[in-house]
């Protein structure tokens, strides 16, 4: 895309201990090329969870993951149904934003620092990476042959384990009769005040939605938008809750639940003919995990069909699990751009160079990280 600035924005880290997140960390050794390059091999996992949870107990009965998300607690609901499910196993699962937590794994590996045995990330471009350098453990959950095409690596070497999606929803009480169809309706005057929307130039998600609005409906769409008024916030959770506590009408770049319910307050738009974005948040256990068994048992368990059945907005990776009434499986929607996230997110000089462009249409982020925010190894 031509006319991008060449400013670049610095994110401003300081040097923390690994340890301070009160794990014992295990020992990561630099990985041959030879390893790197080895294809993986082994079927699909055949123990049921049962027997894998038997072997996570034999194992000491510990598991850590690192998981993507916007606030500390906003995982609380899966660590408590993993522990009712497989008790004895002690889950410290360890919330942050995805450009973080590939920081700190990154900078554990430089500093034989490992942490976590799985991580669960939106920053899909660096399971690509971090297979090119044998960081990832080639592994076949139970279930894998079922996973869609578009949200596994086919040699195990991660796989996704929900289907996650953003769009703009909005207060139906507030919107009444004359709610906002599409996007292009949420530059109408009307709306002036009423937007809430996370950060574009903050999230890569939330960038890549907004850069589908600007492909679509073009910069003096993105020029009106900016005109609204919108309150922008850190988080794609904040959007959302501004909705539902009914203090805006309309919530720009963030999750929702496009099943039909005559009773939710909100609803989250999916239009027809109109962009939204939806990705796989993937999964890996690493190759140095300290507790594999325990790692096993949590993509199993992410990627059953039980729970896959439970998921929050309806959707799932798996093709033998059908959504509910209204809705068709994710990868059917062309305008979710499914396999265009992995795609935006790979060309890190074109991400950029978005984020640049948005900030000088909505402004700076506030709420950056204070030094020592990624919790750096000491000496990075």
């Amino acid at each position: 895309m031509s006319g991008f600035p060449s400013r670049r924005r610095v994110l401003t880290t300081g040097a923390g201990a690994a340890a301070a997140l009160g794990i014992t960390g295990t020992t990561s050794h630099p990985v041959s090329a030879a390893t790197a390059s080895r294809p993986a091999a082994g079927r699909e996992e055949t123990r049921t969870l049962d027997e894998l949870h038997r072997a996570a107990l034999d194992e000491g009965g510990k598991l850590v993951v690192y998981a993507g998300g916007d606030t500390p607690t906003q995982q609380d609901s899966t660590k408590a149904a993993f522990q009712a499910r497989f008790p004895g196993i002690d889950l410290t699962l360890v919330v942050d934003y995805s450009k973080f937590h590939d920081v700190r794994l990154d900078n554990q590996f430089a500093t034989d620092t490992l942490v976590p045995d799985v991580v669960q990330l939106q920053t899909l471009q660096d399971f690509v990476r971090w297979k090119r350098q044998g960081r990832l453990l080639p592994y076949r959950p139970a279930g894998f042959s079922k996973v869609h095409q578009s949200f596994k690596d086919p040699e195990g070497a991660w796989v996704a384990g929900a289907v996650l999606a953003f769009s703009f929803l909005y207060d139906n009480a507030a919107a009444g009769t004359d709610s906002p169809l599409s996007p292009l309706d949420l530059v109408d005057p009307k709306w002036r005040g009423e937007i809430a929307s996370s950060y574009p130039h903050d999230d890569d998600a939330v960038l890549y939605l907004y850069s589908l609005y600007a492909r679509t409906y073009g910069w003096t769409w993105v020029a009106e938008l900016a005109a609204q008024d919108v309150r922008f916030a850190r988080g794609s959770h904040t959007p959302a809750n501004a909705v539902r506590s009914r203090d805006k009408a309309i919530g720009i770049g963030t999750s929702g639940s496009a099943v039909p319910s005559p009773s939710s307050p909100a609803t989250f738009a999916i239009a027809d003919g109109h962009p939204f974005m939806a990705w796989g948040q993937r999964m890996a256990i690493l190759r140095q995990a300290e507790r594999p068994a325990a790692a096993k048992l949590f993509l199993n368990w992410q990627l059953s069909a039980e729970r896959q059945k439970s998921s929050f907005n309806g959707w799932s990776v798996r093709t033998d699990v059908t959504p509910p009434a209204g809705l068709r499986p994710i990868w059917t929607y062309p305008n979710a751009h499914v396999d265009g996230f992995p795609e935006f997110m790979a060309d890190r000089a074109a991400v950029e160079r978005w984020k640049q462009t948005f900030a000088l249409y909505f402004g700076e982020v506030e709420g950056d990280p204070t030094p020592g925010r990624l919790g750096l190894h000491p000496g990075a």
